[in-house]
């Protein structure tokens, strides 16, 4: 499996709370295939959001189920990745 194919898998998991992907979110921002395992750089709004770890969950199951290892860093968003993020997470409540 290629990585524009695990980034196809990735780009299926949504959001709890917003229906968006991560990937068009922001959320992740960087995928990165290395041997056998699979790097994911999480960009989250803020500093400690109490999803964090459920997010993180959710995009390890299906690497995992893709037969990769999985490891994974995390920062926070730049003010134009806040930016388009917010943005998203408004048409997401207001049903656009």
């Amino acid at each position: 499996m290629d990585l524009n194919q695990i980034i196809t898998e990735l780009g299926k998991v949504k959001h709890p709370n917003i229906n968006y992907s991560l990937i068009k979110l922001g959320i992740i921002a960087d995928i990165q295939s290395i041997d056998n395992s699979v790097l994911v750089i999480f960009a989250f709004p803020f500093p400690n959001i109490p999803r964090a770890d459920d997010l993180i969950q959710s995009v390890k199951h299906p690497v995992r189920s893709l037969g990769f290892g999985f490891t994974y860093k995390i920062r926070t968003m730049n003010e134009v990745e806040k930016t388009r993020f917010l943005q998203f997470e408004a048409e997401a409540r207001n049903g656009l």
